[in-house]
């Protein structure tokens, strides 16, 4: 497939009316400032996550679900049809509309029904409008024989996206404006609209009570809320003519529903033709395989995050639903989302912001959702700020950045070496990093519950320092491409990389995962951190221990949607990621497949082996997973044991970007 072309995924009557199949596929639309909507093809909210319109009042966080649903019922010579899905706490499932539903496809990111109904064919497509939380809701009939009347109730709420609604006597405030209703929730709320050209309003306010979330209730959460029926809708439609509806924060929204379509469209295609244009320094059909739709899917991690000195500034949200952007899964994510797609004055804007955050030699973990000082409590954030900025040098050659980011990166690698944070430091004796202490989880492996660290990792984790190692040669070369002294930073490196013989576990051929370890001494878990050590550009071992780590990874922890957290031999490996809180955390970094690793061991597996074509064969799987769980995107872990069923958010930066970073390195 040309990376340019418009992807397909399409599902016919057999999924769409199997309502196990069609709730179980999950849409996503986002607007460029961490608001989203996002729903299941069947037409029925399966999480508190769901809706219409999550938008973020404090880009990109403060995300607030305000409209949950809109119920459409249209009669068409004679008979009702009610096309809306929900399932309630009763266990009743009614409406169930996903059974008219002729046919889903993706167009773009534009989720996009059919409906059979009579002999009449209405189309229905959700998109949101670019820096705005505004959600557009258009409904087309492609055939009839005579008009249609169309009605449709508008289900609101104004709540954290994380929490749920249970009403009592709370009275929202509905007043009709031009076109529609305005809704104030309570006094200081942010006023939102229900807007319609072609439609007359008439104001409600009647709580629906105990909508039902099924996946809410296996995550062992509360699994049910109360929705309030704020506007009823009615309009006559002719065949050929469509009826949009604006879902808005913004009072003078436009409001015409064909200009926002065609504007949506022209933005994607714009996004395709420039990954093209990067892409075309490679071979093209190296990537005859790689679904365009990834591109597409890259840029909706891409926030806007205004900043003290820049209002303009962006950051990368790492994964829908709940996720916000995270300093770890930020600089993971740069290269595979903003360089692979040809967006590299995103990536510079990106490094450029978070510079302004270092301290302590530390980046941010994460931004709180309710906004707040940068939260900093990880070991990694700020090695990966290293190699997220050796790949945009390497790829742009711009040195004005380079010299402004420089001073900085120098400074994270003598507070390093001086000591920091939760006692991150390089030891005097063998240059190489340790971190981390009682009550604290540094690096990606970071589960929690309550006091217990999952996996601590105390000690000196191989990931961190195969990444500090680069971080020491990728200054050094910054030093010596700036005409500056380069000798502290290769120095520093040497001693590094000589100690890392530390780490190999002579009695398994492969790594250990972290040595010095208090009271454990080296860990010899078989994780799938060692094989870092291989696919970053400069790797500490020989060319036969390299080897050996991507034969072992192979052997023990690939599946064809990425690698094992924890080896299946291993006394505390969990197969399955489910329940409560606390079985899901106790699992998700003890066998919970991980997608992001896929792409470094593609990539370790080529440089051991020199074959891309084998190489790229391990990522086929994961590329056609985009028609399951969340269409058009990739999932942030999935099960450990086959047949490796999705799981986690259902969009997942560092997964897509991680794909598509490797899919274009291995041309």
């Amino acid at each position: 497939m040309n990376i340019g072309a418009k992807p397909t995924i399409k599902f016919d009557r057999g999924i769409c009316n199997d309502f196990s199949a069609a709730s179980s596929r999950e849409w996503l639309v986002t607007n460029g400032i961490g608001g989203y909507a996002s729903g299941t093809v069947a037409g029925c909210s399966t999480r508190r996550y769901h809706g219409i319109l999550l938008a973020a009042l404090k880009p990109p966080v403060g995300r607030t679900q305000l409209v949950g649903a809109l119920d459409e019922a249209i009669n068409c010579t004679g008979t009702c049809y009610e096309l809306s899905a929900h399932e309630w706490a009763s266990g009743a499932l009614a409406p169930q509309g996903f059974r008219f539903i002729e046919s889903f496809h993706l167009e773009g990111t534009i989720p996009t029904w059919v409906y059979a109904l009579g002999d009449a064919r209405l189309q229905k497509q959700i998109w949101m409008r670019q820096g705005e939380n505004t959600t557009y809701i258009r409904y087309t009939l492609l055939a009839t024989s005579s008009p249609i009347q169309f009605q449709a109730k508008a289900l609101v709420n104004y709540r954290d996206f994380h929490g749920s609604t249970h009403a009592g006597d709370w009275r929202m405030r509905v007043e009709p404006v031009a076109h529609g209703v305005r809704v104030i929730a309570y006094d200081g709320a942010v006023p939102f609209y229900l807007k319609s050209v072609e439609a007359s309003a008439l104001p409600q306010h009647i709580w629906y009570h105990d909508c039902f979330f099924r996946l809410e209730r296996e995550r062992g959460l509360d699994d049910h809320e109360d929705h309030l029926f704020t506007g009823q809708f009615s309009a006559s439609l002719e065949a050929g003519n469509s009826l949009t509806f604006v879902f808005t924060t913004k009072e003078g929204a436009i409001l015409d529903g064909e200009f926002a379509l065609a504007e949506q469209k022209s933005r994607e295609a714009g996004l395709l033709d420039l990954a093209a244009k990067s892409f075309a320094a490679a071979d093209a059909d190296s990537f005859a395989g790689l679904p365009g739709q990834l591109i597409l899917a890259a840029d909706q991690f891409n926030v806007h995050r205004p900043l003290p000195n820049d209002p303009h500034g962006h950051s990368i949200i790492a994964g829908y639903h709940w996720f916000g952007d995270w300093g770890r899964d930020t600089m993971i994510s740069l290269p595979g989302l903003l360089l692979t797609s040809g967006r590299t004055d995103l990536a510079r804007d990106i490094l450029l912001a978070f510079a302004q955050f270092v301290d302590g030699g530390m980046l941010p973990n994460n931004f709180p959702d309710s906004g707040g000082p940068p939260e900093y409590n990880t070991i990694d954030a700020a090695l990966w700020y290293f190699e997220a900025t050796r790949q945009y040098i390497e790829e742009t050659h711009d040195l004005r950045a380079l010299k402004e980011l420089f001073p900085i990166l120098n400074g994270i690698i003598e507070a390093h070496v001086a000591g920091t944070r939760y006692n991150i430091h390089a030891d005097p004796e063998d240059g190489l990093l340790y971190g981390g202490g009682p009550g604290v989880q540094l690096t990606w492996m970071d589960a929690k519950v309550g006091d217990w660290v999952v996996t601590p990792r105390t000690g000196k984790p191989v990931e961190i320092n195969a990444l500090w190692i680069n971080a020491l040669e990728t200054t050094a070369q910054f030093a010596r491409t700036l005409r500056l002294p380069a000798t502290r930073f290769e120095t520093l490196a040497a001693v590094a990389k000589s100690s890392f013989q530390k780490f190999w576990n002579q009695d398994h051929n492969c790594l250990y995962d972290v040595i010095d370890s208090p009271g454990i001494g080296n860990d010899a878990s078989l994780r799938p951190n060692q094989i870092l050590a291989v696919s970053l550009p400069v790797s500490p071992l020989t060319q036969e221990q390299q080897e050996s780590v991507v034969n072992v990874c192979e052997r023990e922890l690939l599946t064809p949607v990425g690698l094992r957290s924890l080896c299946r031999l291993d006394s505390r490996y969990v197969a399955h990621y489910c329940g409560g809180p606390r079985e899901r955390d106790a699992a998700y970094h003890q066998g919970t497949v991980w997608g992001w690793l896929l792409g470094p061991f593609a990539l370790a597996h080529f440089r051991v082996y020199q074959d891309k074509s084998q190489a790229r064969r391990f990522l086929e799987s994961q590329a056609k997973a985009i028609s399951s769980y969340g269409l058009g995107t990739l999932a942030e872990i999935y099960d450990a044991d086959a047949p490796y069923k999705p799981t986690g958010c259902i969009a997942q930066a560092w997964t897509v970007a991680e794909l598509l970073r490797a899919w274009k390195l291995l041309s």
